[in-house]
């Protein structure tokens, strides 16, 4: 199989699509870098595998993956790419949005990368949807256009509230969009809290902040953070 072929593979896998696959080599060892801000344990990555598995595509037979990309600190990103651009990989596989894709791009000119972002054209890591150019291919997922459809549908549910909460990993969410989502609530006369989390442990007293401003719901914004460690925030 052709590295053109693999990146195919890895990126309809990440998104379960369902593809016919060529041969792969015989005695080829394919390696996956990772860049991630989430565990490996978190559930997108265990049916990426699962499926790379189906296929063909055996960690520690024929598909080699860094263990140590993992749940990395946005500060990581960038000396962690150079290290697998460095190691000439044959695909960068990204999670944690369009921070996660640049670190990558900075890194290497030629390895594909594989990403996932709120929007990559907006963004810039791509030219457009159906051409992406370069050597970055992807999904967006248009994850500011969710955040404020969800808002809606809190206010919706709670037609009453005059106060209500935001979870934001800004290292995801900029500026723009939480100011964006603020105005748009205050307009329908809601005061919104906005409440900053980066790490796992900030979540349970964010959340207790959020009780504590007299917040009558919680916005969860879109990010790998909140995703894995959704039992924490369910509870």
């Amino acid at each position: 199989m052709k590295r053109r072929e693999f990146i195919t593979l890895l990126g309809g896998s990440a998104a379960a699509w369902p593809l016919a696959v060529p041969a792969q080599q015989a005695g080829k060892i394919y390696r996956i870098g990772v860049l991630s801000l989430a565990p490996r344990e978190v559930p997108q990555f265990a049916a990426l595998f699962d499926e790379l598995r189906r296929l063909g595509f055996i960690e520690g037979h024929n598909l080699l993956i860094n263990a140590d990309g993992f749940a990395l600190h946005q500060a990581q990103l960038a000396d962690k790419a150079a290290e697998l651009a460095k190691a000439g990989v044959d695909a960068i596989y990204t999670n944690g949005g369009a921070v996660s894709i640049r670190a990558g791009q900075q890194a290497t000119a030629t390895i594909p990368i594989i990403g996932l972002a709120d929007d990559m054209v907006a963004e810039g890591l791509v030219r457009s949807l159906a051409y992406p150019g370069g050597h970055t291919t992807g999904i967006s997922i248009l994850a500011p256009e969710l955040d404020g459809k969800r808002q809606e549908l809190l206010m919706e549910l709670l037609p009453h509230a005059r106060r209500m909460a935001v979870l934001a990993d800004t290292r995801i969410t900029t500026p723009q969009q939480l100011q964006k989502l603020e105005s748009a609530v205050r307009a329908h006369g809601v005061e919104l809290s906005i409440h900053r989390v980066e790490r796992p442990e900030e979540i349970v007293p964010a959340i207790n902040a959020a009780h504590a401003s007299g917040a009558a719901a919680v916005n969860v914004l879109a990010a790998s953070l909140f995703s894995s460690n959704r039992q924490i925030i369910i509870k």
